[in-house]
């Protein structure tokens, strides 16, 4: 017997079973109202700018407001705190970072685990670093520099922009692979850290490659090398650290993570559309204008990323002996 076209579909999606049928509603009906996103660092910051890039892909795309929050404070602990104790419906997303690594071994004790209460989602940017010095230290090469740190050991002041900071670690990093002893002088910030060391009251620092860059470009900081494996686009004629010292390689990356227990279907759409938004030429160019590039994962890949970034820097924290009570 045949039936009826509208008897027949009726038929067809009462044979789905409801869970799939819930599944796929709230798939599609998300989101339904603002979702807000929480970042450890203060507006105006990189990390800041990076994110209001993204929540306003993500507002025209899926029609609803993205709503930075920003939570500065303990080295982005207080941001993960408040995502880890946020309901696991998708309406709040968190800021994740080089910092989130670093912290699991740089503080003795956290109320939140990241690997087990954070859910990983995507990617989002990666932020060069770069070793600079200032603008008369004798040195034009990274070769030069360690020989010139070897035969005046404990003499350089190293800026960094606070202890036990990406900026800090990616110079005992350099202290431990180059084999030099240098001196750290901890600052709360890049901009006192960048003041300094044009005035030359410091003779280096290893940095993001965004706040410094105009310095860079002006002549009135020197950039020595490129931190990562990979020379800059925008800079090509910076070397890399590893191109004399092989296998250093320091990055700062971002990506996205929300509470542990939000539904598998809807991390998989915010992964599609963060991935779309982050190759979009519009969006790239953005980026590229404060000197970062995107990083593409899927959920499964940045939970191994996040996982391998932890177990790396804690070496470098266990190394350097800085420690965070």
């Amino acid at each position: 017997m045949k039936l009826p076209r509208r008897q027949f579909l009726h038929l067809a999606v009462g044979a789905v079973p409801l869970s799939a049928l819930s599944c796929i509603t709230r798939a599609h009906a998300y989101p339904t109202r603002p979702v807000r996103w929480l970042v450890g660092f203060a507006p105006g910051s990189a990390a800041d700018t990076v994110v209001r890039i993204m929540a306003r892909w993500l507002e025209d795309r899926l029609g609803q407001p993205f709503i930075v929050e920003n939570k500065p404070g303990a080295a982005t602990n207080i941001s993960v705190q408040a995502a880890v104790t946020a309901p696991a419906d998708g309406y709040t997303l968190v800021y994740l970072s080089t910092s989130t690594a670093i912290n699991a071994s740089l503080y003795q004790t956290l109320p939140f685990d990241v690997s087990r209460d954070i859910a990983p989602v995507a990617g989002l940017i990666n932020f060069p670093f770069v070793m600079l010095v200032r603008p008369s230290f004798p040195a034009a090469t990274v070769a030069e520099f360690i020989a010139y740190a070897r035969a005046n050991p404990g003499k350089i002041r190293t800026a960094s922009f606070g202890t036990g900071t990406t900026s800090h670690l990616a110079c005992e990093w350099f202290k431990k692979m180059a084999g030099v002893d240098m001196i750290h002088v901890p600052y709360r910030a890049s901009a006192a850290a960048h003041i300094d060391l044009i005035a030359e009251r410091v003779d280096a620092m290893f940095d993001t490659l965004t706040a410094p860059l105009p310095h860079i470009r002006s002549g009135a900081l020197r950039a020595l090398a490129m931190a990562g494996t990979a020379r800059y686009g925008a800079l090509p004629d910076i070397p890399t650290i590893s191109e004399t010292v092989p296998g250093y390689d320091i990055a700062g990356w971002t990506g996205v993570g929300v509470p542990k227990a939000t539904p598998r279907e809807i991390i998989q759409q915010l992964n599609r559309d963060i991935n779309a938004g982050l190759s979009d030429p519009a969006v790239q160019a953005q980026f590229g204008q404060v000197a970062t590039t995107p990083i593409v994962f899927t959920p499964a890949e940045f939970g191994t990323f996040l996982a391998t970034e932890i177990a790396k820097w804690g070496e470098v924290v266990k190394f350097s002996g800085a420690k965070v009570d």
